[in-house]
């Protein structure tokens, strides 16, 4: 499976997560378009601008990964990446308690995007700022795009983590709803099943088995003693 394909079904599954933790900051957003079109267009900006902060997330983190992957170290670091997400994922498995990545646990966060808004400040800054908040599904993307080889595919992996999110997320900020309770509890209740598999998948393509597109054999790329 392409990373590109990767990116997008965890946006894509993650945005109900999405949905349900960041939801209710994104409806509370107020738009004082008069016409259906300019409030969407309101929308299509701040879920933009959530894109462009993962994006410009992923190209940061695309350096990082670029030395590790020069350095020889892509399959240790997709291995170790692989077992972070599995463990994220039999952490809501055993139904932990704590509010990591939940907006409420971040007050300073709520103080900025209040002081945005009171300031009239555009959806597509107060999407870009809504991109930095911390979230279970946003650290799996950026474990993927450290497994890319350069900055511009990190970015890319996020862009397209980012699209996975947009529909949903889209749908839900126009219709403030969009899935009930009950549908995203259910939803959700897969999430950690869903983290631990693609942490299953990112060891065993560290593990170059070669096995095709599940695990590649990758090629070991460092410095070459010349004698």
């Amino acid at each position: 499976m392409e990373n590109n394909q990767v990116a997008f079904f965890i946006g894509l599954f993650g945005s109900v997560h999405c949905v349900g933790m960041c939801g209710p900051l994104a409806f509370s957003i107020p738009s004082d378009r008069k016409y259906w079109w300019s409030l969407v267009a309101d929308k299509v900006l701040y879920n933009l601008g959530r894109i462009i902060t993962y994006s410009c997330l992923g190209l940061l983190l695309g350096y990082l990964g670029k030395l590790f992957w020069l350095a020889g170290l892509q399959q240790t670091v997709s291995i170790i990446s692989g077992i972070f997400i599995v463990t994220l994922g039999i952490i809501r498995l055993v139904k932990f308690k704590g509010n990591l990545g939940s907006p409420a646990s971040f007050p300073l966060f709520y103080r900025l995007i209040n002081l945005a808004v009171k300031n009239k400040a555009g959806h597509l800054i107060l999407g870009i700022l809504n991109g930095f908040l911390p979230c279970g599904f946003v650290y799996v993307a950026l474990f993927g795009a450290l497994n890319t080889t350069t900055p511009a595919g990190a970015a890319q992996f996020m862009f397209w983590f980012g699209m996975g999110t947009f529909p949903l997320m889209f749908i839900a900020t126009l219709s403030f709803g969009f899935l009930s309770p009950m549908i995203r509890r259910r939803i959700n209740v897969a999430m950690p099943y869903l983290m631990v598999c693609l942490g299953f998948w990112f060891i065993l393509r560290g593990s170059g088995l070669n096995i095709p597109y599940l695990s590649p054999l990758l090629k070991q790329v460092g410095a070459t003693i010349c004698r």
